[in-house]
Order: C-alpha cells, then sequence, then structure tokens
C-alpha cells in the first residue's frame, strides 16, 4: 500500500499523512474502550482534497478487491458507540476533517449559516451569536465535537424538546460519495420537493454511505430572557406530570427538561465536592427546566414560576429553585453534565442511550429497574438525561466493591438484554443520540424491524458497492466486495 500513500501524500501533503508515531488521539475512542490501528491519519484541507483521497482509495481497491482497505471518517473524536476509529487490522485510513473548520457564510436574511464539517460546535454557536442569532444545538461535548460528527450520528443534547436533533437544524450538505465525487447540496432552502431527500439519507448515517464535508445549518432569533429552574421530584411519574404542566404553561419557551436520578448527582457531590447539588438528598430525582422567552425577563420569570407553584400545588414537585443570575444557571447545568464525568470517576460502566415515549418512561424505569436489581444484587443505576424528549442515559454501575472490569466484562451482554428487551416492550429504541457504531451493530438485527435493515443494506449496497465506507459500523452487511 505505499503507492496508495505516497499518492495521498501527494494530495494533501506529506505533513498531513501521519503513519508513525503516538496516533492514539485518532485511533482510541473517547470512552477508551477500542484501540484500533490505522494504515494512515489522513487530514485533508478542503472539499476537493476529500474528493481526491476517497477518488485514490476507491481505485486502489478496484484494483486490490482483497487489501481491506476502507475509509473511517473521523471528527472530534467523541463519539460514544466506536464508530469514528479504525478497527485492529491496520488497513483503515482514518480521514479526519479537522483541519476543515472554516465558517463560510452567515446569511442573516435567511436565517443560516454555513460552515465546514470540522467545525467546532461550540465555534458554531459563538459565531451565530456574534451574528446575533441562536444556534441551539447543546451537548456535553460541545467544546470538542464537530458539526460533521453531530450530523454524522443525528446527535441529540439538551434543547431537542424544542429544535429537534441536529437533523432538524440542518438545510443542506456538502458531501464526497464513495466514488469520489462531490454533491453540492449547500441550499438553505426550507422547501424543495424535487425527488428524494438525500440529505437526510446523510445524517445519521455514520458515514457509512459518504463524507460530510460542509452543512448549511438553521439559525434563530436570540431569546429575550433565558431562565433555568432545579426541581425536585418524588418519582419518574411525578416527573412526567412537571413534564406536562411545563408544556401548558410555558409551550414554545420550555428549551429544556433534563431529569437526574439521586444516584446519578450522587456521584457529582462525591467526584466534584466544589459543586453544591441542590435538593438531591430528599428526593428520588431532580428535574432541570429551561425557560426562553421571546417577551422579557419579567414575562420568562412570571410564566416558570406559576409552573413551579402549580406543580407544588398538585404535588409533583417538592421543592424547586429559580437561577437568579447567569452564573447560578450556569452552575446548575454544569452540575448536569458533569454526570458522565462523574461516572467515568466511579469507574468502567455499561452505557446506554434509549429512547420510549414519554407516556411508557415510568412503566419502562419500574420494569427494568426491578429486573436488574433482581438478576444483578446490589447494582447501581445512574439514570439521567433528556426526558422532554423521552430519551435516557440509563447506566448500570457495577456494586459496590466489585471490580469494575470484570462487572463490565461479565455482566454487559446480561445487562444489555434486559434493558433493550424492556425497551422494545415499550416501543422505544435502543440508540436515541449516540448512534449505532460498532458496539451496538450486532443488537440492531434484535431490535430493528428486517424490513427496514432490509431497505437499509439495499441503501448501502448501491451507493457504497465497494463498501469503501466505515464498513461494520450500523450494518452487517450480507453482501461482499
Amino acid at each position: 500500500m505505499q503507492n496508495l500513500l505516497s499518492e495521498l501524500k501527494t494530495i494533501v501533503g506529506s505533513a498531513h499523512v501521519l503513519t508513525e508515531g503516538d496516533l492514539s488521539a485518532w485511533t482510541q475512542d473517547w470512552r477508551k474502550r477500542s484501540h484500533g490501528k490505522a494504515l494512515a491519519v489522513v487530514r485533508p484541507a478542503s472539499t476537493d482534497e476529500v474528493a481526491q483521497v476517497v477518488k485514490a482509495c476507491a481505485e486502489f481497491l478496484t484494483q486490490h478487491p482483497d487489501s481491506g482497505l476502507s475509509i473511517v471518517p473521523q471528527g472530534g473524536n467523541t463519539g460514544l458507540v466506536v464508530g469514528s476509529t479504525p478497527d485492529e487490522t491496520g488497513r483503515q485510513i482514518v480521514l479526519s476533517l479537522q483541519r476543515m473548520n472554516a465558517v463560510r457564510s452567515v446569511d442573516a436574511a435567511n436565517l443560516t449559516l454555513t460552515v465546514e464539517a470540522g467545525c467546532i460546535l461550540q465555534t458554531v454557536q459563538e459565531q451565530a451569536q456574534a451574528a446575533g442569532f441562536w444556534f441551539p444545538l447543546s451537548l456535553a461535548a460541545e467544546g470538542s465535537c464537530t458539526i460533521g460528527g453531530n450530523l454524522g450520528t443525528n446527535a441529540g443534547g439538551t434543547q431537542v424538546l424544542r429544535f429537534g436533533n441536529a437533523r432538524d437544524l440542518c438545510l443542506g450538505l456538502e458531501v464526497v460519495t464513495p466514488q469520489g465525487d462531490i454533491w453540492q447540496g449547500l441550499s438553505g432552502l426550507r422547501k424543495d420537493n424535487t425527488g428524494y431527500d438525500l440529505k437526510n439519507l446523510y445524517i445519521g448515517a455514520e458515514g457509512t454511505l459518504g463524507i460530510i464535508t460542509a452543512a448549511t445549518l438553521k439559525l434563530y432569533p436570540q431569546p429575550k430572557a433565558r431562565l433555568t429552574a432545579w426541581a425536585a421530584v418524588p418519582s419518574m411519574e411525578a416527573a412526567v406530570q412537571l413534564l406536562g404542566l411545563a408544556h401548558q404553561h410555558l409551550g414554545a419557551s420550555l428549551t429544556g427538561f433534563e431529569l437526574m436520578g439521586q444516584f446519578a448527582l450522587g456521584l457529582v457531590a462525591r467526584h466534584f465536592d466544589n459543586l453544591r447539588v441542590p435538593l438531591f438528598q430528599e428526593s428520588a430525582f431532580c428535574v432541570l427546566l429551561e425557560n426562553a422567552d421571546a417577551e422579557s425577563e419579567t414575562h420568562a420569570r412570571s410564566q416558570l414560576e406559576s409552573l413551579l407553584e402549580a406543580a407544588l400545588a398538585d404535588g409533583c414537585v417538592s421543592d424547586a429553585v429559580v437561577a437568579e443570575n447567569l452564573a447560578q444557571a450556569q452552575t446548575l447545568w454544569q452540575i448536569r453534565e458533569s454526570i458522565p464525568l462523574a461516572q467515568a470517576q466511579e469507574g468502567l460502566n455499561i452505557k446506554h442511550d434509549i429512547s420510549v415515549p414519554v407516556s411508557a418512561m415510568a412503566a419502562f424505569v419500574a420494569r427494568t429497574d426491578a429486573q436488574l436489581a433482581q438478576a444483578i444484587p446490589g447494582v447501581r443505576l445512574v439514570n439521567f438525561g433528556h426526558l422532554g424528549d423521552g430519551n435516557l442515559h440509563y447506566n448500570v454501575q457495577a456494586p459496590v466493591g466489585q471490580d469494575a472490569a470484570v462487572f463490565l466484562r461479565e455482566q454487559e451482554a446480561r445487562v444489555n438484554q434486559i434493558v433493550f428487551d424492556a425497551v422494545l416492550a415499550h416501543g422505544g429504541s435502543i440508540s436515541a443520540e449516540h448512534g449505532v457504531g460498532s458496539l451496538k451493530v450486532d443488537h440492531l438485527v434484535h431490535y430493528k424491524s428486517p424490513v427496514a435493515l432490509n431497505t437499509m443494506r439495499a441503501i448501502k449496497q448501491a451507493l457504497d458497492p465497494q463498501n469503501l465506507m466505515n464498513p461494520g459500523r450500523v450494518l452487517r452487511l450480507s453482501f461482499k466486495r
């Protein structure tokens, strides 16, 4: 493959084809569950260079069909399902989009922003704010994840309740196909009925159908006020009841509704003693609400206080606090975002990113809690997430005193089956926002419709007949090169 590597160096420059030294920033996933080996890390600086790289790889694979060559597109490498790092064969090229980080344009009249795929999410948020607008996609990794990765996995986050997933915030894409062609689909149109919706085919495909190189994103007016409240609720049923009241009182101003279990918050209190976690010790759950109001701070506060008064009267809230300033609000959100970090400090764990209808959430949690407690006495459940859109991070920690690595190795399959079976029984999905990657690919055949899987395989085979793009992710294929 030396001839191929030489050709890639000609395309992107020798300094940007990495084959030696410590490549773990690209070859090891964020959770450190997998450490692969790359043939090379290739770092193009433009869409044209991406296209040339892909075309060179496709031609090499045509000439050497048994070489095992493939491409793994990668953004910020913050994924949680091992979908953007190479396997252990040493035959995969990691194509990093990090150098492609430009903001191409802001169209204020059209309320759109066009950026390259390697642009950091936080940079997109800041650029939108500088132009007087709001880009509402927000998640814990926003300081390092990239727009290409966000779209490749159809990322969610804390604002999905009001604005939808990454898919709903994108109007157009630029994509390099598995043949090395460039689809110029950076339309800022909100209406375009001219055939199949190719944009939404690539979003959420995790780089298995092509490489997203740029995107046109929706912008929104900045709210006049954003207020945050923290409420203690006695049960999951009470949390669902509070969500219903929040919809009634706040309407479209409700932009965040995050649920946090007592044990999850206890981990934050234990491992981040600089954060004072309110109201959690006597309550099964706490809820973090955000009210983004288009009128005024006075109106927003009045709405929020009216909601909490009604919730207290109905008994679905036992106590609550409203942040008095931005610093207090940021601290409350920091507590929420610190849960995954605190869980990592506690030790290796089994992560789940599931969704069920909000109406089924209480029944799902009650059933699954009981089954896990019976199967594994002393098991600890780190239950938190985006209740407003029916998405929980229903994570499982080893019992106290048990070796976490041993627990993960011996119990993961059993725990996954219990959780995933319960998800299926309640009409849910085993992956709400993290994607499938390689960690869940073998589960998909048991929890997704065979008709849907066959349709997905047909699309993959039609668009990527060489299986060049991120093989073994999302789908196990029945066809061979």
